[in-house]
């Protein structure tokens, strides 16, 4: 549920949104949005299950990352820095670099603010870029 105060501003309810697979073991809920009328940013919340770590990949804009819930490791510059929940990252452009939910056990979860409303995402891996939003139309 979006709620729209007179002056167009929004109140999201984020247990009520849409959340998105993004596949093994993660999971998108996207909240400010174009849809929501930014047009400099966008954010939302990604779940991992127990042990669940995303590949390294990087970004065509800056990124800040807080971890909301959980354990968790950044790994970036060849290096891994331990996470606590309330912790907040800051990643510079085109810098690849991925999260790992360290527990075996609990899920984990962050919220991501990237600084373009056309953010993208290329896996660095296989050099594949594609918009942060494509994850939010899987099922």
């Amino acid at each position: 549920m979006t709620i729209r105060t007179p002056s167009s501003a929004a109140l999201l309810k984020p247990e009520t949104l849409p959340t998105h697979e993004r596949g093994g073991g993660a999971r998108t809920t996207p909240l400010v949005s174009r849809e929501i009328g930014t047009s400099s940013f966008i954010t939302g919340y990604t779940s991992f299950d127990p042990g669940v770590e995303i590949p390294f990949h990087s970004h065509n804009c800056e990124e800040s990352v807080v971890l909301m819930e959980g354990e968790a490791i950044l790994d970036i510059d060849g290096l891994e820095y331990p996470l606590k929940a309330h912790d907040v990252t800051y990643i510079p452009p085109n810098v690849s670099h991925r999260f790992r939910n360290l527990s075996k056990t609990n899920p984990m979860k962050i919220l991501w603010i990237y600084a373009r409303t056309d953010a993208t995402r290329t896996l660095t891996s296989t050099g594949i870029t594609n918009p942060v939003s494509a994850e939010h139309a899987k099922k």
